[in-house]
């Protein structure tokens, strides 16, 4: 069974930044279009960033110029680079790969 596993979660204060990375068993390549969403306590599962064909990117207008994803095939890995957190970006942060599913997410806490 293919599998997920994200990593780079963690405590931050305000302003700092982590990179979040999600690792896959398998060839990520040709699998379209790879997405970040996170679930912050009380609230639904929601589409932070993704990339599609072409390595097109779309962001949630919150974290447009803050957040950055991208992906490196050769290493099966999707990242999520995070900078200028806020409090409001505290979150539990999930990557979703078609053909793959969810992976099992990773908490992201940013104190003010």
């Amino acid at each position: 069974q293919v599998q997920l596993v994200e990593s780079g979660g963690g405590l931050v204060q305000a302003g700092g930044s982590l990179r979040l990375a999600c690792t896959a068993s398998r060839s990520i390549f040709g699998l379209n279009p790879v997405g970040w969403y996170r679930q912050a306590p009380g609230k639904e599962r929601g589409l932070v960033a993704r990339i599609g064909d072409g390595d097109t990117t779309t962001y949630v207008d919150s974290v447009k110029g803050r957040f950055t994803i991208s992906r490196d095939n050769a290493k099966n890995t999707v990242y999520l680079q995070m900078n200028n957190l806020k409090p409001e970006d505290t979150a539990v942060y999930y990557c979703k790969l078609p053909m793959i599913g969810w992976g099992q997410g990773t908490q992201v806490t940013v104190s003010s």
